[in-house]
C-alpha cells in the first residue's frame, strides 16, 4: 500500500521552534532599547524651549554668565510627575541644561542628560553629556 505523508515531522517542527526563539532571543533586546530611546524624545524635545530661550538671552546680553537661571532667560522650568521627563534645572555660570527623567518604560532617574552650550564666534553650539549620550539615547550632531 502507498502511504501519502501529510504534516510535518516532529524535527521539523523543534527546528522551526529553535529558529523562533534565537530571533526572539536576538529581538527582544533591541526592541527594549528602541523603546527607551523613543521615551528619552520626551526629555530632549522639553529641553528644546529651554535651548532656544539659553540662546535668546545669549544674543541679547553676549555671555553665558548672564543666562545661568529660569528668571534670567524669562521661563519657569518644566517639571513633571508623569511621562518621561521630571525636570529640567538650568546651571549657574555654565548655562548647561540638566534634564533628570522619571522611571518611565526602562529609564531611571540615573539617567539625566546635560545639554552644554558652548560660545564661538558669536553664536552658541550644544552638546550633550552624561548617561543619555553614554547609552545612546541622544547623538550629537
Amino acid at each position: 500500500m502507498n502511504t501519502i505523508q501529510k504534516g510535518f515531522t516532529l524535527i521539523e517542527l523543534m527546528i522551526v521552534v529553535a529558529i523562533i526563539g534565537i530571533l526572539a532571543a536576538i529581538a527582544l533586546p533591541a526592541y527594549q532599547s528602541y523603546i527607551k530611546r523613543a521615551a528619552y524624545t520626551e526629555v530632549v524635545a522639553a529641553l528644546g524651549s529651554i535651548k532656544t530661550a539659553v540662546g535668546v538671552c545669549y544674543q541679547t546680553s553676549g555671555a553665558l554668565s548672564s543666562c545661568d537661571s529660569a528668571g534670567k532667560i524669562g521661563m519657569t522650568m518644566p517639571s513633571k510627575t508623569t511621562g518621561a521627563l521630571n525636570s529640567a534645572s538650568v546651571t549657574t555660570t555654565t548655562a548647561a541644561i540638566v534634564a533628570v527623567p522619571n522611571e518611565y518604560k526602562g529609564l531611571t532617574a540615573e539617567d539625566t542628560c546635560t545639554l552644554q552650550p558652548t560660545a564661538s564666534a558669536g553664536a552658541l553650539t550644544w552638546a550633550y553629556s552624561g548617561p543619555c549620550a553614554d547609552k545612546g539615547y541622544v547623538k550629537n550632531q
